[in-house]
């Protein structure tokens, strides 16, 4: 990697973590140039303007995603060992960011009702592409065999969904020690409540760490 391209990796590091803890709208080039002992005029060497910057985070902040929850539940046979696959992964993720904060919620919050712009067309973007690879696995479950014939996918979506928006509510915001614990049962029971009794038994659910408060799915998902 050149100079020139690790510079540009150092700050987008960075402003991943500025924004992840103080917002997109936090994210400033002055604070950023602070951080890293640069000038301002050298963020903006690499990315122009303010908000190329951000959309650059939330661009990044999507690749780690699919890197860290995506592609790994790939290696799962399709249908009910994927989905729960792409839900304990995600879990996991939502519990590191009980203390970390995520792009996706607290962009959520900053852009909900605003005009639009490249941030929060790229946010919209990133959020639907991961709910599409979701309801493809919910889908894909029905069609195996997995989940009963009167499932509702868009339902299904909606409550795995709103269940890990509830754990960072109550995890981040209330502080919470039972949320984690309660996320994991809610989720658990939502989902045998869906399946059949031939899907296949399910797989460990992540445990929150010590410190917690007691190119993704833009590729489909494997349609073999």
């Amino acid at each position: 990697m050149r100079k020139g391209e690790q510079t540009r990796a150092a700050i987008l590091d960075a402003a991943l973590e500025l924004a992840s803890r103080d917002g997109l709208e936090g994210l400033t080039i002055g604070l950023l140039a602070e951080r890293m002992q640069m000038s301002k005029s050298g963020v903006f060497a690499h990315f122009g303007s303010r908000e190329d910057l951000q959309v650059e985070v939330v661009r990044e902040y999507h690749r780690r995603f699919e890197d860290e929850v995506f592609f790994p539940s790939l290696r799962e046979a399709r249908g009910l060992p994927r989905l729960r696959a792409m839900m304990n992964r995600w879990m996991e993720k939502r519990i590191q960011e009980v203390t970390t904060g995520c792009i996706y919620i607290s962009g959520a919050v900053e852009y909900d009702d605003r005009a639009a712009s490249a941030v929060r067309e790229q946010l919209v973007h990133s959020v639907s592409m991961w709910r599409e690879a979701l309801l493809r696995a919910i889908r894909q479950s029905k069609d195996e065999g997995h989940l009963k014939p009167e499932t509702d996918p868009h339902l299904m979506l909606f409550e795995l969904y709103s269940f890990t928006l509830g754990l960072h509510h109550d995890a981040r915001f209330l502080h919470l020690p039972e949320a984690v614990q309660l996320t994991r049962d809610a989720l658990e029971k939502t989902i045998v409540s869906y399946q059949t009794s031939n899907a296949s038994a399910p797989a460990g659910v992540p445990q929150p760490p010590p410190n917690a408060t007691t190119n993704l799915t833009s590729q489909p998902t494997d349609s073999r």
